[in-house]
């Protein structure tokens, strides 16, 4: 990521300074120890092609009318999500703490700026209890969930503290934008049909 901008270099200095002793101050403590050793579960349970294939797959097993609605439209905010965070990572192209060596990490995706999970992790979190809301006992669970995630982030050094912040404002805001352009049950069963996933929906 090149600047020309005193401030942003500035404040790019800081994020890096502040990221570094972050993770210094959070290696000293037992439970962001047991969440390292927990972090590749983590990471794996955020990741936006995983979720994306899960949900189809959801869609056509599960087969059901009375949740199409809510499917169609969460789709739709995944594929939103990791519309949004591969523009932003391809025109920020600012580098990873450090280097990832996963051959399965190709384009957009080796670049830091917004973290994806992050975003992904609260767009999920709101979706599940905003949008269509889930009974009261899971928001703990999902709330920890998507902070243990960013977390993750941070202490596996794939992305820096504004990477992860701006992920999970960008999350927020995707949520909202969907409340916004909600998707209408006939609609969702119009698209449904035209994929040919809804002809023997029960």
């Amino acid at each position: 990521m090149k600047t020309s901008s005193p401030i942003l270099k500035y404040l790019l200095k800081k994020d890096v300074q502040w990221s570094n002793h972050c993770v210094s101050i959070l290696s000293k403590y037992t439970f962001f120890k047991s969440l390292k050793i927990n972090c590749k579960f983590l990471e794996i349970s955020c990741d936006g092609i995983a979720w994306l294939v899960s949900w189809v797959a959801f869609i056509w097993l599960l087969n059901s009318k009375s949740m199409l609605q809510m499917q169609v439209n969460m789709l739709v905010g995944l594929i939103l999500d990791i519309v949004v965070v591969a523009v932003l990572k391809s025109i920020v192209r600012r580098q990873r703490p450090v280097a990832i060596k996963d051959t399965l990490v190709i384009g957009p995706d080796k670049f830091s700026f917004p973290s994806g999970h992050s975003s992904r992790a609260f767009y999920v979190l709101i979706f599940f209890t905003k949008l269509y809301s889930l009974h009261p006992f899971f928001y703990l669970p999902l709330t920890a969930w998507a902070i243990c995630v960013s977390l993750s982030r941070l202490i596996l050094q794939r992305h820096y503290m504004l990477d992860i912040f701006a992920g999970a404002v960008i999350g927020v805001l995707e949520a909202r934008f969907l409340e916004f352009i909600w998707i209408s049950e006939t609609f969702a069963g119009n698209i449904a049909s035209f994929v040919g996933s809804s002809d023997e929906l029960e």
